[in-house]
């Protein structure tokens, strides 16, 4: 590009507007111009930041991969039309006609992917150490840099916390369905096996009282009343169930009764033993007895299926109550609460994340309530928690510490998975830092549970790791804003004592 024609656009762009002629001939003369060709990448989400990029024609499209799927973040153009179109956010003027600042300024990578929209796009590349020289040379530039590196960062977070929102909302459902599946096929398999149920209850009745004398159906009933009030086996042992059922049947099928398997694991599965069940059939008779088993079969059928439909009611229960605590639908923003319902919640809804992994609970009796926002907090543990399970890749051990220290509430997660890096430890509260391949993680999960510690409930978060061990600890106020708990976060490798808070 001819000097003179770039000397004049760079004249008319607002971050160099107020540039001296000796300015202005310095920046020509460290110019990178490029022109790319429509759909060409300026650059990718993870390389290296290694320049400064200034949009003199044409458009930028911006994007990043969450996920799995390609999102767009913003797109820049020099055209009124289009510039208008992004102004919906808030977007200054100036923001479409510059990018690439901020992973320069956080010494890092790109955060997202930058491609030419349009077949005449011209950028203008300074190279790093270009940029800060032009920083120190060029003390304008910064003044319209930073309000435009302002914007981008509140938008960044404030696109992070929709999408926190919309993957919180995407693991309660996605939770909800997977524990509602099992207590929701019981209902739906009871309910279809009631009616024949039923059905062969009435008929075993009607035989059973042709058949028994009043003295038998008296030894019958006193029967199924103790059946009834049998408690289920503390420890269940499968193989000595499984022969105890094969003995009932097989001396109920020589008894005469119709369906001897019914009765042999409707007996089986209270813990109960051929013994047993002899010892309480004493005076029915022979030529009643098989009369007396099919109808006791029934009774057993009929009332595991209603102890079915009494454990799944209370379960659903239970988790349509856990999801409201959880989102806190229809409540006040701050409120008194118990941390603990939080986390109890939290780890129903992530229940299927946490199969193969045990769960740990080590919470200090009589705490007391805090006052605060339980639904953002809910959000902190569910990234931590979240965060723990995925370390640990499906076994190991999740332990949840609930403990007073003073004039704070510390609670401590902490799992026995592969760790955090030691070089990246400092910098997991970062904004837009992350560990996680490309496209997995938008680096803002711990930094928006950080804000969500610190700003809002005016607490601390610190982390501790090494391979086999990471704590995450969160302090918050019992109350007010005791600046005993706002400790500034800090990361370091974990130490050989688990009580150890920062």
């Amino acid at each position: 590009m001819n000097p003179e024609v770039l000397r004049s656009a760079l004249r008319g762009l607002e971050i160099f507007e107020g540039l001296t002629e000796d300015q202005l001939d310095w920046l020509v003369s460290v110019s990178e111009p490029r022109v790319l060709a429509d759909g060409e990448i300026l650059f990718r989400d993870g390389e290296e930041a290694a320049g400064f990029h200034v949009l003199l024609s044409g458009g930028l499209v911006v994007t990043k991969v969450v996920d799995g799927r390609e999102e767009v973040l913003t797109r820049h153009s020099t055209e009124e039309e289009g510039a208008a179109a992004e102004e919906h956010d808030g977007k200054p003027a100036a923001a479409h006609r510059f990018t690439g600042e901020l992973p320069l300024l956080t010494d890092g990578a790109y955060v997202a992917t930058a491609a030419a929209s349009g077949p005449a796009t011209t950028v203008v590349a300074y190279a790093k150490p270009v940029f800060f020289e032009m920083l120190t040379r060029c003390h304008g530039v910064a003044a319209v840099l930073i309000p435009v590196l302002a914007w981008r960062i509140k938008s960044s977070e404030v696109q992070a916390r929709k999408r926190a929102t919309v993957e919180a909302l995407g693991t309660l459902a996605a939770g909800l369905a997977h524990e509602l599946n099992n207590p929701a096929a019981a209902v739906a398999r009871a309910a279809q096996e009631l009616v024949p149920a039923l059905d062969g209850l009435t008929r075993t009745a009607q035989a059973w009282g042709a058949a028994a004398t009043g003295a038998e159906r008296s030894v019958l009933d006193r029967l199924a009343d103790e059946l009834d009030k049998v408690p289920p086996p503390v420890v269940s042992d499968p193989l000595a169930q499984a022969d105890a059922e094969e003995e009932i049947a097989d001396w109920a099928e020589e008894a005469g009764a119709e369906r001897p398997g019914l009765l042999g694991s409707g007996v089986a599965d209270l813990g109960l033993e051929l013994g047993w069940l002899l010892e309480r059939l004493e005076g029915v008779g022979e030529p009643a007895l098989p009369a007396a088993l099919d109808h006791l079969a029934a009774l057993l059928e009929i009332r595991s299926l209603a102890a079915e439909l009494r454990a799944a009611g209370p379960r659903i229960s239970q988790l349509v109550s856990a999801t409201r605590d959880y989102a806190n639908l229809d409540r006040a923003p701050e409120q008194r609460f118990a941390v603990t319902d939080g986390l109890e919640n939290t780890l129903v809804v992530l229940r299927s994340k946490l199969t193969g992994i045990s769960v740990v609970r080590e919470y200090h009796p009589d705490l007391p309530e805090l006052t605060g926002y339980p639904s953002e907090l809910n959000q902190v543990w569910t990234n931590l928690v979240d965060n723990s399970a995925e370390a640990m890749e499906g076994s190991g051990t999740l332990t949840l510490r609930v403990r007073v220290e003073g004039v704070c509430m510390v609670v401590e997660i902490a799992d026995s998975g592969r760790g955090i890096p030691e070089e990246s430890l400092p910098r997991i509260f970062e904004p837009f830092y992350t560990t996680k391949d490309v496209g997995k993680g938008t680096g803002l999960g711990l930094h928006l549970s950080y804000r969500i510690v610190t700003q809002r409930h005016h607490g601390s978060i610190t982390a501790r790791s090494r391979p086999g061990e990471t704590r995450m600890l969160v302090r918050l106020p019992l109350s007010g804003t005791d600046p005993a708990c706002a400790s500034p976060a800090t990361t370091s490798p974990a130490t050989t004592s688990p009580t150890t808070a920062s």
